[in-house]
C-alpha cells in the first residue's frame, strides 16, 4: 500500500488581494506552495506527491521541484475549472496504482500542516480505512443572515481541513458519482459522504489553516519569522 498525496493548485487566490495566485506569492524567497510540497516531501508515511496546476504554472513546479529537491513530485498535470476537477485529474494520474493505495488531498494553501497532525492521519487511515482532518468549534456559532435566526451546538460542530485520506478506490467511486450525479462539493469528505461511506474524524490543528485572505498572509508572515 502507498500513500499518495494530491495538492490541487490551479486556483487563482482572488480573495488574497494580489495578481498571483497566493499559492505562488514568495515569503522569505521561498513560494507559499513549497512550503506545503516540503511537509508532504519529509514525511516517510509519503510515497508520492502529484500536483495539479493551471497549465502556465507548470514550468514553475518543474523548476520548484528541482530548486528544492522535491524528488516524491512524480506527476503534475493540468488541473480544471473547480478543485474537484483539479482533484480528479489527479486522481487519474495514479490508475496504475492498487486500489487501496491511500490518497490523501490537501490546499496548496495550507503551508503549516504540522507533521504529527499528517502522520496520524496517514495512520488512521491505514487502520480505518480513511481520516479526515478537522479542529473542534471553540466560538460560539449563529445561523443567519443579517440578524441571528438560531444557534448550534459546538460540542457536535467541527472545521474541516485537509489532508483528507481515502483509499483510491472510494475516492475515485465518489469522484465518478458526484459527476453522473451533476454534483459540485466542495471537498472530497463530502463526496465520500455522499455514497454512503462513513469518514472518520482527526484532530487537526489552528495552524493548519487555510491562507486565503491579505490578513491569513500577514498571520503566516508573523508565524514564519519566528520559526
Amino acid at each position: 500500500m502507498k500513500t499518495i498525496a494530491i495538492i490541487p493548485a490551479g486556483g487563482k487566490g482572488i480573495r488574497s488581494g494580489s495578481s498571483v495566485p497566493k499559492q505562488y506569492l514568495k515569503f522569505n524567497k521561498k513560494e507559499l506552495i513549497v512550503y506545503t510540497l516540503e511537509v508532504f516531501q519529509q514525511n516517510n508515511l509519503i510515497d508520492e506527491i502529484v500536483v495539479s496546476v493551471e497549465e502556465n504554472y507548470i514550468n514553475l513546479i518543474n523548476n520548484l521541484k528541482a530548486e528544492y529537491n522535491l524528488s516524491k513530485i512524480t506527476r503534475i498535470v493540468v488541473g480544471g475549472k473547480k478543485r474537484q476537477d483539479s482533484v480528479f485529474e489527479a486522481l487519474k494520474s495514479v490508475s496504475n496504482g492498487s486500489q487501496n493505495d491511500l490518497v490523501a488531498v490537501h490546499d496548496a494553501a495550507r503551508a503549516l500542516l504540522p507533521k504529527e497532525v499528517l502522520t496520524n492521519a496517514i495512520n488512521t487511515a491505514m487502520h480505518k480505512g480513511n481520516a479526515l482532518v478537522c479542529i473542534k468549534a471553540k466560538d460560539t456559532l449563529a445561523k443567519g443572515k443579517k440578524i441571528i435566526d438560531s444557534f448550534l451546538d459546538r460540542a457536535e460542530v467541527y472545521y474541516v481541513q485537509t489532508p483528507q485520506i481515502f483509499k483510491y478506490s472510494v475516492l475515485m467511486k465518489a469522484m465518478q458519482s458526484a459527476y453522473q450525479k451533476n454534483f459540485i462539493g466542495t471537498d472530497e469528505s463530502m463526496l465520500v459522504k455522499e455514497i454512503g461511506e462513513e469518514v472518520n474524524i482527526v484532530e487537526g490543528s489552528i495552524y493548519n489553516f487555510k491562507i486565503t485572505s491579505t490578513d491569513d498572509i500577514d498571520l503566516f508572515k508573523k508565524l514564519i519569522s519566528t520559526r
